[in-house]
């Protein structure tokens, strides 16, 4: 066979063999999409996260919130038999619920606010609030105690709660009404912040009786990021051990 035909059998092979090589490069490279592979963002980051939040109705004539989380199971304990029946005995075994939403003033709070919506908040509107707040009664009262303060309609209000319930993650030890032992509070709010990144130790305070832990108060802003209160801090329960008990 001439020469010349074994060197042209000998090009395409070598192209076809660079074809081959080029194809199984590209089906192995990793896929590019226009920057470095962004790594996966926690569930305690995302809620860390304020920007990430859709924004949320702005408040007027106060300075920022306290959002209370009140330990449901000590509620239930301290009042007996004159706790709420919606809450302590719906046979739903509440743990964290929501107190209220509270408009503060850097030192003081407004209350009882006059405003030009209605002063009752519909049922149906109470009931859409039900897995955070389970009292329609505690509703209608936060409402006229706290939330008229707001410059708020209720809508917006209890929107602005709800983002605010989001807002914040509760750690995971304690999101079941389960038995504990004892507790000490500043443990409570140590996994708070922890859970929490950015919330400031001076922005949040555990309280007590003389039993019971008995409420989580966390500090924001009107736009929800968490801030530093003193004068909120200092209401912190001064108790080394109190009782945190679990759902009857």
């Amino acid at each position: 066979m001439p020469i010349g035909k074994w060197a042209g059998y000998a090009l395409f092979a070598a192209l076809l063999a660079i074809s081959v090589l080029t194809y199984l490069r590209e089906q192995n490279a990793p896929e590019i999409t226009g920057g470095a592979p962004v790594p996966e963002i926690s569930e305690d980051a995302q809620r860390s996260t304020p920007t990430d939040a859709k924004p949320v109705a702005i408040g007027s004539a106060f300075d920022f919130y306290v959002l209370a989380l009140s330990w449901s199971p000590s509620y239930c304990a301290a009042e007996g038999a004159k706790a709420n029946r919606q809450q302590c005995s719906s046979g739903r075994p509440y743990g964290f619920v929501v107190h209220g939403l509270w408009p503060q003033y850097e030192q003081g709070y407004p209350e009882d606010c006059d405003t030009a919506g209605p002063r009752d908040v519909p049922y149906a509107l109470a009931k859409q609030l039900s897995d955070m707040m389970p009292s329609v009664g505690l509703v209608t009262y936060e409402w006229r105690k706290h939330g008229a303060c707001s410059g708020l309609s209720q809508q917006d209000y209890f929107a602005v709660m709800r983002s605010a319930v989001d807002r914040v993650s509760i750690p995971g030890a304690y999101r079941q009404p389960t038995a504990r032992p004892q507790v000490n509070p500043l443990v409570i709010e140590q996994a708070f912040i922890s859970a929490n990144p950015g919330m400031p130790k001076a922005g949040v305070a555990v309280t007590c009786d003389r039993d019971y832990l008995r409420e989580v108060r966390i500090c924001l802003t009107k736009d929800l990021n968490f801030r530093a209160c003193p004068e909120v801090d200092r209401s912190s329960c001064r108790q080394r051990a109190v009782a945190m008990p679990a759902a009857q």
